[in-house]
């Protein structure tokens, strides 16, 4: 399969982050889905151990192996892979130091904690590593996935995690850590890679996204697009809310309009306008950080299978 850019999402190599709690591993299945549709193939891998895309789409744990999670429009598939990073580790020993049997027993020795002791950062290496063998991988001369979308650790260590050049400078100076590594390096520094950031309309979510965004631009790594999840169509919005108003609609539905009720509904209808008016002001600082932005709707019936459809819908037409 030849690799193509999606028209609205050109990178090849998609980074979603996040403030936890902001749905980043949801949406990051939404645009692997928008992603495979028309018929391409696409890799939605998870780092962090959380076997999170499994339960987002009701399977048993995902071993280390890649596998079709999910079906996408006009022919589409999604796969899936969950980073061991001790699987990792010995996958790499024996590409490049041939070590089959010593590299099991090495995993026996408890090898990826003492790689973390004396390298912090290498498990971390071992990680984009495997992300960026599967966005070069080819067969024949072809690209076997068109894209890869990496549910990636959240904003607070997003930079760390992918400015893997910093973090292996003290391993090697020179053999297949320090090539790997810059190899690494140069894709996230390249066109074919966007870090997309999730966020929802709340100050902290926001302040996070705003924080990541200029870290990972002090790192000159491409950002893409701000995603705002779970937004919800205002109402209210422009209204004069009185008492004698409510008090007029309470009557007319026929509901009891007593002046307890009618002064509590204009208290929350009042908080809510004001909550509106600080959503305005948290998207005038989003739309400030010079980056797409792109609002998904909350789903009513919570994440289901149809709900990543519509998400993926909505991501491919304001893609």
């Amino acid at each position: 399969m030849a690799a193509q850019e999606h028209a609205g999402w050109p990178a090849r190599l998609h980074v979603v982050t996040g403030k936890g709690g902001t749905g980043k591993t949801t949406v990051a299945a939404a645009l692997a889905i928008a992603l495979a549709t028309g018929g391409r193939r696409v890799l939605l891998v998870e780092v962090e151990g959380r076997q999170g895309i499994a339960q987002l789409f009701e399977l048993p744990p995902l071993p280390y192996e890649e596998r079709v999670v999910a079906a996408a429009p006009g022919g589409g598939e999604v796969r899936a892979l969950a980073i061991d990073a001790e699987k990792a580790l010995l996958e790499y020993l024996d590409m490049f130091y041939r070590l089959g049997v010593a590299g099991r027993a090495l995993q026996k020795m408890g090898a990826i904690d003492f790689a973390a002791t004396i390298a912090p950062g290498m498990r971390d290496v071992l990680l984009t590593g495997k992300v960026k063998e599967a966005v070069t991988r080819a067969v024949d001369g072809r690209r076997v996935y068109d894209a890869v979308v990496v549910d990636a650790p959240p904003t607070g260590r997003i930079g760390r995690f992918l400015n893997v050049t910093a973090e292996t400078a003290r391993l090697a100076k020179v053999g297949p850590i320090k090539s790997q590594s810059e190899g690494v390096s140069a894709i996230l520094r390249s066109p074919m890679t966007a870090v997309h950031v999730v966020t929802l309309l709340e100050e902290m979510p926001v302040q996070e996204t705003a924080d990541a965004i200029e870290e990972l631009r002090g790192l000159d790594i491409p950002i893409g697009s701000v995603i705002v999840n779970a937004t919800r169509e205002p109402m209210l919005d422009g209204v004069r809310v009185s008492q004698a108003e409510i008090r007029r609609g309470l009557i007319e539905a026929g509901l009891p309009a007593d002046r307890d009720t009618v002064a509590g509904l204009v208290t929350e209808a009042k908080a809510y306008q004001t909550r509106l008016g600080v959503e305005a002001a948290l998207r005038d600082e989003l739309a400030a950080l010079g980056r797409p932005v792109v609002e998904l709707p909350a789903l009513a019936d919570g994440v289901t299978r149809e709900g990543l459809d519509a998400l993926a819908r909505v991501l491919l037409n304001e893609g």
